[in-house]
């Protein structure tokens, strides 16, 4: 028998966590499925990821490491270090070794040298279980802090324990709301700090002290402003301050670390282990939170975790993924030695595990995921529950359908 040949790649969108694109990889009868970052505009990864199909027709589609670099090297001039085209690889990689793994009979980690751990630990993200979280993410309301916001957050954050988890993440930033005084402007005023920390202290009571809690800053504030924030939790015993400010000074991400004893947690707004150098050599985290359905995918996840190891940092994944994403972040953490905790972004959402038919059952028991023996992701597409949820702007095909 000869070797397996890419023969076609295809895409469908749905809503998730955000509008998802997923990639199908077909080699003869056998297909791999991947998904793209979810909140990266569906149409434009869309046709990214048909203009690369070219690079991938004819290849064998074992060759997954080759294959990244192929599409990555071909796009130095068109936006392969970063951004949508790096999205849309990501998404293609994933699908990639998903194929590999039913073609070669093997879970996924095992192609990724084996694993430390099969039970994979995550931590619930609250903020996409309150009403007005959820419009806070989309810019369309303001004025979440405060105390009926706060008591929002605790009730979601209860619920998340109820359902087994031991980690939670909230957020505390609301640069559209009253007590933000300009969304141009990095600067915390003092009635938006006391509100901050108002809300990570009513969480951290409600929950006590054997939960942990992050607290995610999205990246908005000035370098004053986020030191003063991040000495003001401290008595809180934070599991992390995440991306207190924003991705592209690397610099100042360290200047807020050596000023607080708050673990600081970036990374899922930086792209390949070539940008994650620097935020190593400046010393910018405590954690490191790539992302791999637009990081590069999951070689490039492995990679970034194995540099994070050596300068002792633990690797914790940024995951806003439906299912597909999700377990195939999860076989990343099953092969590196220095995982800690993965992110789940669906608290809100019942039909969240709809979307695959897994090999271990249920996707998330007791705040974690099994992985198991069975090739590839070790899942499968519900098309019925995808089409269902189909994201039905930029008329994108649903996997060559009309």
């Amino acid at each position: 028998m000869g070797s397996p040949k890419i023969i076609h790649v295809e895409t469908a969108a749905i809503r998730a966590v955000g509008p998802s694109l997923l990639v199908k990889v077909w080699a003869g009868d056998e297909y791999g499925i991947g998904e793209c970052y979810p909140s990266a505009p569906a149409s434009g990864i869309h046709q990214i990821v048909l203009n690369l199909e070219d690079q991938l027709i004819g290849e064998d589609p074992r060759d997954v490491e080759k294959l990244y670099e192929k599409m990555r090297r071909w796009n130095i001039f068109t936006g392969g270090q970063a951004g949508a085209v790096l999205t849309a690889i990501s998404g293609i990689e994933m699908a990639l070794w998903d194929l590999a793994g039913k073609l070669q009979n093997v879970p996924v980690y095992r192609l990724l040298g084996g694993a430390f751990r099969k039970k994979i630990r995550l931590y619930a993200d609250c903020n996409a279980g309150t009403v007005d979280a959820a419009a806070h993410h989309t810019g369309e309301d303001g004025g979440i802090l405060g105390e009926e916001g706060d008591e929002q957050y605790v009730a979601v954050a209860k619920e998340a324990i109820a359902r087994g988890f031991d980690a939670i993440k909230l957020d505390v930033d609301d640069v559209t709301g009253p007590l933000h005084r300009d969304f141009f402007n990095g600067a915390i005023s003092p009635r938006e700090h006391d509100a901050m920390v108002a809300r990570a202290a009513a969480v951290r009571k409600a929950v006590g002290d054997e939960i942990e809690v992050a607290v995610d800053m999205h990246g908005r504030f000035d370098v004053p402003s986020s030191i003063r924030f991040a000495r003001a939790v401290e008595p809180f015993n934070l599991l992390w301050l995440e991306e207190p400010t924003p991705p592209e000074n690397l610099d100042a991400l360290a200047e807020v670390r050596r000023n607080t004893n708050t673990p600081i947690c970036a990374g899922e707004n930086i792209y390949t282990r070539f940008d994650f150098k620097p935020l190593f050599e400046k010393r910018a985290v405590d954690y490191v939170m790539p992302d791999v359905a637009k990081c590069g995918g999951l070689s490039e996840g492995k990679r970034i975790a194995n540099m994070a190891e050596m300068e002792y940092i633990p690797f914790s994944p940024h995951n806003v993924s439906s299912p597909i994403g999700t377990i195939a972040a999860a076989h990343v953490c099953a092969a590196v030695s220095n995982f800690t905790v993965l992110e789940w972004h669906a608290i809100d959402m019942p039909h969240w595990a709809e979307f695959v038919r897994y090999s271990g059952g249920e996707v998330i028991t007791d705040g974690h995921i099994e992985l198991t023996e069975a090739p590839g992701l070790g899942l499968e597409l519900n098309e019925e529950a995808a089409l269902e949820h189909r994201h039905e702007k930029g008329g994108i095909p649903f996997f060559d359908r009309a």
